[in-house]
């Protein structure tokens, strides 16, 4: 299959012709087609969410397990009920503070709503995208589009039309090339099918922010767990996400004795023959002696570092490192998200100092 790179960037081509080239992707996902597509936080993979057949397409794409649900997104509140059977006033209140945003909510599904994606389940998880052209995409593609993040399953998610390319050159007809995205880490994910909202993914939209508007939520215990044995909620959550090809290991404690131990840690590992990876920050990136240093981000703006993380894990791939050392990240604000991406990049291998 050739994949066609749909540049909707260039404002020289003027906004309708880009909206034209948007609405030719509608007509693909229309048709039952896959098309990626960038949204605020990663590119998507979008399929017809109401066609099992399309849905089915998407997991063979992303050779994704069966079991791990779709999110469908969709452009207006109106079309939230017609996908579920009922959303609570807290539901409501999120969405209206956060839609169209980084936030996925999860209800009891309608009838409509095929069990291919949902992976089998009752429930179905539902965002609005805050993106001109995922708007205009999901409008024209039928109103409601299935898509989890356009990347092979288990790699670094896209934030980058050439890191979507990478992954599904050949696998799908289209790709709508939207330049950078501008969070970097997916959607934060609130369960509302309990008695008590859960957070089951943490994202840009933080567990403090959610509780401003509707109060009491849980987080899933399994989320905050370092032993990989230990199964978060959310079906997806329990695979191995956002690997690059090489080892992944997070070093956690105070600054220097981060520093100290990743810099012993290298020079064994470049002692052994090992191509060696850093990822430090803006703060710390000179400390650091042996290998190929990268800054992820300024801690003094976290939401950098969300935005660059994935695109490192990438570049590290190109360069074939075989093992990558990497600061840890705090448990609060986005920086809980940030942690939550690494561990399960890293296998749940990570050290204290």
């Amino acid at each position: 299959m050739e994949t066609a790179i749909v540049n909707i960037t260039d404002d020289r081509q003027g906004i309708e012709a880009i909206r034209e080239k948007i609405r030719a992707a509608g007509r693909i996902i229309r048709q039952g087609g896959l098309v990626a597509f960038p949204t605020e936080t990663v590119y998507g993979l979008g399929a017809d969410a109401l066609n099992p057949l399309a849905s089915g397409k998407i997991y063979e794409a992303k050779g994704r397990p069966s079991d791990n649900p779709l999110i469908v997104h969709i452009s207006n509140m109106e079309d939230l009920d017609r996908i579920v059977k009922k959303a609570p006033e807290q539901a409501k209140k999120l969405a209206e503070k956060f839609w169209p945003g980084p936030l996925t909510m999860i209800f009891e599904k309608s009838d409509i709503v095929p069990l291919e994606t949902t992976g089998g389940l009752q429930t179905v998880a539902v965002r609005m995208p805050n993106h001109p052209a995922a708007l205009l995409l999901i409008q024209s593609g039928g109103g409601f589009i299935a898509a989890p993040s356009a990347n092979t399953s288990g790699r670094p998610s896209p934030t980058r039309a050439e890191h979507v390319a990478e992954d599904m050159r050949g696998r799908i007809p289209m790709i709508l090339d939207g330049g950078p995205v501008g969070i970097g880490i997916e959607s934060t994910i609130v369960d509302f099918s309990e008695e008590i909202p859960m957070i089951l993914r943490p994202g840009y939209i933080t567990a403090e922010m959610i509780q401003e508007v509707i109060g009491e939520i849980r987080m899933d215990p399994g989320l905050a767990a370092e032993d990989a044995k230990i199964h978060p909620k959310a079906p997806g959550m329990k695979y191995r996400h956002y690997a690059p090809k090489a080892d992944l290991i997070l070093v956690s404690g105070a600054k220097e004795k981060v520093q100290e131990k990743i810099n012993e840690l290298a020079e064994k590992a470049a002692e052994e023959g090992k191509t060696v990876g850093i990822i430090g920050t803006e703060e710390t990136k000179d400390g650091y002696r042996y290998g190929v240093v990268k800054s992820i981000g300024t801690r003094k703006d976290e939401t950098s570092i969300a935005r660059h993380l994935y695109g490192i894990l990438r570049e590290f791939d190109q360069m074939d490192v075989e093992i990558i050392y990497s600061e840890s990240f705090s448990l609060s604000g986005i920086g809980q998200a940030i942690r939550n991406r690494m561990l399960k990049a890293a296998g749940h291998q990570m050290i204290e100092v």
